[in-house]
C-alpha cells in the first residue's frame, strides 16, 4: 500500500491534481465574492492564503517531483499547509457556530514585510467581519465544507508523506 501511495506521490499528475483542486477552491471563493457579492472576512482570507501556499508548492513540485529529497520536502510542506488550513477552518466553523471566540477584525495579523492584502487586494483584502459563511449546495455552509476538506487533506498529506519517507529510506 505504501508503495502505491509513494508512486502516486512521486507522479507529476498528483501535484497537478493538487494545484488544480486548490485553484478551483480559489475560483469558488472569488465567484462568491465578485459574482454573489459575499465579502470575505479575515479568516476567509487566511484560508485563501493557505490555499495559495498549496498552489505554489504543488506547482513547484510539478517541476521538481523527481528529486527524491525535494519530493519528501514537498510532501512535508503539504502536511504543514494542511494543518494550517485545518486550524483556520476550525476557527471559521467555530466563529460561525459560536464555540470559538476570538479577535476577528480587519487585520490579517501578518508582518509588515508580507502584505498580500496590499499587493493583491483583489484576492486578499479583508472586506467584512467574521460571523457566517455562505451556504453551498446541499445546505452546507462553506465553513462546514472547509472543515471536511481540511481533515481529508490532512489525512491524505500525512499518508503521502509517510509513503514518501518510507520509499526514501528503503531506496537509500
Amino acid at each position: 500500500m505504501l508503495d502505491k501511495l509513494a508512486n502516486i506521490g512521486k507522479s507529476g499528475f498528483y501535484w497537478l491534481a493538487l494545484a488544480l483542486i486548490a485553484l478551483s477552491f480559489e475560483a469558488v471563493a472569488l465567484f462568491y465574492q465578485y459574482v454573489l457579492e459575499l465579502m470575505p472576512c479575515v479568516l476567509c482570507i487566511q484560508v485563501r492564503l493557505w490555499v495559495m501556499a498549496l498552489i505554489m508548492v504543488a506547482l513547484l513540485m510539478l517541476l521538481l517531483h523527481r528529486l527524491r529529497f525535494i519530493s519528501v520536502a514537498g510532501h512535508l510542506l503539504t502536511v504543514v499547509i494542511a494543518a494550517g488550513l485545518l486550524e483556520r477552518s476550525y476557527q471559521l466553523l467555530g466563529t460561525e457556530r459560536g464555540f470559538v471566540y476570538g479577535d476577528c477584525g480587519f487585520d490579517l495579523g501578518l508582518p509588515d514585510w508580507f502584505s498580500p492584502d496590499k499587493w493583491f487586494p483583489t484576492l486578499f483584502e479583508v472586506q467584512t467581519s467574521c460571523g457566517y459563511t455562505p451556504e453551498l449546495p446541499f445546505g452546507i455552509t462553506m465553513a462546514e465544507a472547509l472543515i471536511v476538506v481540511s481533515v481529508v487533506f490532512v489525512l491524505l498529506s500525512l499518508a503521502m508523506t509517510v509513503a514518501a519517507i518510507a520509499r526514501y529510506r528503503w531506496s537509500a
